[in-house]
């Protein structure tokens, strides 16, 4: 199998498909880099280069029990961008993974970045506070972390239903669709689990946007119940100069893997890689 060794020895498994400019996509919580398969072969059938790796802790890679921070995870990102020696690269993340990608240009820049997109993604803050009002309340975080250690094989059946907003009238979400969050979410391990809640729930990303100098494309979807998209995709939109804001109407978390969707974001994409 594909394997990046980092620096501290952990072992970041990755696909590499296609030729051509390089697109990098940094997957979402709890999932790994099977969630982004349509779009790794849109861009490749494009004519780019697609490239998925597993965070630490989930899919293929190492099954650590540490290290489940943004500082780190950014850390393991420029790990593989410099070991493949990627140029020229878009970034493209998904929730989590767009922290990710934020830490990643806060802390390496973007020497080695052309330009990034961040769908339905958690900058610049997703904890509610006096200054963040439109955040999610500590509560629900910590509703997250109980699920997940009580009982986390049906946690992640319950939490798929969200994740692709299913609960909605006229869904076009299918029992595959949650089944393959299900399938993902069981790779990852418990303690990753939990101590990534704490990680993306708390992290504060402003400092981090405000070094993008680079081409940036926000995607979200205007009924995201996982990440609300007034108090993160709109918000990055007006802090990342020059950013570009699409707003999927109905649109869910999962954008990227949803039925209709899906097919929606990698025309987007696509279009914006070639801009």
């Amino acid at each position: 199998m594909p394997i990046c060794k980092t620096r501290d020895d952990v072992e970041i498994f990755y696909k590499d498909w296609g030729t051509g400019r390089p697109v990098v996509f940094i997957h979402g919580w709890p999932l790994n880099g099977d969630a982004w398969q349509d779009q790794l072969k849109a861009v490749v059938d494009g004519g780019f280069r697609g490239i998925a790796h597993d965070r630490r802790g989930h899919g293929r890679s190492t099954p650590v029990f540490d290290g489940y921070d943004f500082d780190t995870f950014a850390d393991d990102l420029h790990d593989l961008i410099t070991r493949l020696d990627l140029r020229d690269v878009t970034l493209v993340a998904h929730s989590m993974g767009g922290g990710e990608l934020a830490r990643y240009i806060g802390r390496h820049g973007t020497d080695r970045i052309k330009s990034a997109v961040l769908l339905s993604a958690i900058p610049p803050l997703m904890l509610q506070g006096t200054d963040n009002p439109e955040g999610v309340p500590q509560s629900v975080f910590d509703g997250i972390k109980s699920g997940i250690l009580e009982e986390r094989s049906q946690f992640w059946k319950d939490t798929a239903v969200g994740f692709f907003s299913a609960n909605r009238e006229g869904t076009r979400v299918t029992q595959g669709n949650k089944d393959a969050f299900w399938y993902m979410a069981m790779q990852a391990t418990i303690e990753g689990g939990v101590a990534c809640v704490d990680a993306f729930a708390a992290t504060d990303f402003h400092e981090d946007l405000k070094k993008f100098d680079i081409p940036t494309l926000v995607v979200h979807g205007d009924d995201d119940q996982v990440v609300p998209i007034d108090a993160t995709g709109r918000k990055t939109a007006k802090l990342v100069p020059g950013a570009e804001l699409k707003v999927y109407e109905g649109g869910s978390h999962g954008i990227a893997l949803a039925p209709g969707d899906k097919e929606k974001f990698n025309r987007d994409l696509l279009e914006f890689l070639r801009s």
